[in-house]
């Protein structure tokens, strides 16, 4: 009698974490007939993840690579003028608080957005859809995310401006944002009042 040896859990975490950001670039969600809950713990009945069979340990607590669709970095502002037409060149501006979630292997991201969302510029966006399309960022972009946070394991404030394309947003810039960071909070004030040329 014959018997379909399905895969691990591990296998399709493995699988997901690697290829979800790729598909979620391009508009394709991970699909919920491959949900890795469904799938049994590792056991000598199912097929397990090649870097279990390598050194025997669980896929839970291991990085894996991560996909972007668009890369980005925290820089440093050297000055509320640079930062004023930076804001200016963007479509977007936005003060974000990211907050840490609990570990889940369910979810891909690792931070949610947190209550309090300033938004400086909303180009070609109504006013509320700004923390809806920054929730699909969070999903999205994981190693633009990842890198924000690589030094905030925590969360923390950023100031992040970018670009409109359709329904996503590119995040081009992104700011740490906290009390010493002068240029980012003299820009903020005088951005009401100031502007653009052109």
């Amino acid at each position: 009698m014959y018997r379909i040896i399905s895969p691990c859990r591990s296998l399709c975490v493995s699988v997901r974490d690697s290829c979800a950001p790729i598909m979620n670039c391009y508009g394709y969600p991970w699909p919920r007939i491959l949900q890795c809950d469904q799938f049994p713990k590792d056991h000598l009945m199912c097929i397990s993840s090649v870097a279990n069979l390598q050194n025997g340990t669980s896929n839970e607590g291991r990085v894996v690579p991560r996909a972007s669709c668009t890369d980005c970095e925290l820089e440093e502002a050297t000055s509320s003028k640079e930062l004023l037409d930076l804001f200016c060149k963007s479509d977007f501006v936005v003060k974000v608080r990211l907050s840490k979630l609990n570990s889940s292997s369910s979810v891909l991201t690792m931070f949610f957005l947190g209550s309090r969302l300033e938004v400086l510029k909303h180009g070609p966006l109504l006013g509320g859809e700004m923390r809806s399309r920054l929730t699909l960022w969070l999903e999205r972009d994981a190693t633009c995310v990842g890198n924000l946070t690589r030094n905030h394991p925590n969360g923390g404030t950023f100031l992040l401006t970018g670009t409109v394309t359709g329904k996503r947003l590119l995040v081009n810039k992104a700011f740490s944002w906290g009390k010493r960071q002068r240029h980012l909070n003299q820009a903020a004030r005088k951005w009401k009042s100031h502007r653009c040329r052109g």
